[in-house]
């Protein structure tokens, strides 16, 4: 199974708390922290609720 590497690109001061949660959901904390996850539709779905706070790549 494919891998995503995600990256924290910009602050989360400021934004609502749904976005804040699903951040560090995704195993996020602080500006350019990086996290390697699978790639299943459940990620997809995070990655799509925060992709203005993050830079997504394929591993």
């Amino acid at each position: 199974m494919a891998k995503l590497k995600v990256t924290l690109k910009r602050s989360l001061i400021g934004r609502p708390e749904t976005q804040k949660r699903t951040v560090y959901s995704l195993g996020l904390n602080k500006t350019n922290s990086q996290a390697e996850l699978p790639d299943n539709p459940a990620i997809r779905g995070q990655l799509f609720k925060v992709k203005h706070l993050i830079t997504v790549e394929e591993v």
